[in-house]
Parts: structure tokens; sequence; C-alpha cells
């Protein structure tokens, strides 16, 4: 960690993971999610919050998807701070979709991160979601 970084309590800890764009692989993303929020020692109750959120990005997103495309996870964040960034490939000559914000799935979501974005950013669609740990979500 640089001397910066330690200085504003950020963690240089960076894991992405890319797997089949197939709700059966959702779970491999949700023990990512676990064991790298136990890390930061959120409480169990913060960390299922977390399960289901992923859980939540991961069901908004696959539709917008092709046969063929990838469900990408990145995390990161500062030591008590874990943000996930869940994307997903745009199909090619799709106009950019947006997850439907009035879906139970994203007001779950929404009640489980302390903070939720959907972004397009190249040929790519993405829910970024931010818990600080000890946080209350409302």
């Amino acid at each position: 960690m640089s001397h910066a970084a330690a200085e504003h309590g950020a963690s240089q800890d960076t894991v992405e993971l890319t797997v089949p764009a197939d709700p059966a692989y959702v779970s491999v993303i949700r023990t990512v999610t676990a064991s790298l929020a136990a890390r930061r020692d959120f409480t169990i109750e913060e960390i299922d919050d977390l399960r289901i959120a992923v859980d939540e990005a991961s069901a908004l997103l696959l539709p917008h998807t092709g046969n063929d495309g990838a469900l990408s996870a990145s995390f990161g964040g500062a030591d008590n701070t874990l943000v996930i960034s869940v994307s997903v490939p745009l199909v090619e000559g799709q106009s950019v979709p947006e997850p439907d914000q009035t879906s139970f799935a994203w007001m779950v979501l929404a009640a489980l991160a302390d903070s939720v974005a959907s972004s397009a950013s190249g040929d790519r669609l993405m829910l970024t979601l931010t818990k600080a740990r000890g946080a209350r979500s409302t």
C-alpha cells in the first residue's frame, strides 16, 4: 500500500471476476462478495445484504446481454467500504438499455446498498453499488 493510500484508509485490493452470463454463475460472485466483505470486517447482516444486492444487480443486468456474454464484477474501495461494479457487455447494435428503476429488484438493491448507480461505459452496461461498514441503509 502506498503512503498516500495508507493516509486515506484506501485499500489497494482490487479483485476482478468474470463468469458466463448465466444465472447459475451468480453464486460465484456472491461468494467472492461475502469473502471480501468479511476481510473488511463487515457484520454478518451487512455481508448478507451485499450478497442479496449482488444477486439483484445481476438479475437486472443479465437480460441485457447476449447468449455468449459474460457477467463481470469488480471489487474495490477503502478498508471500511466495499464498492462493487457488476457489468455485462452491450449487445452490438442495441440501444443502451436502462435497468428498470421501478422494479422490485432495483428497490431491493437500493435498500441494501448505501448507493447505487447505473451507467453505460464503452461497450458495457454497469451497476455500481457501495456499502460502508457500520452504515445504516434506509
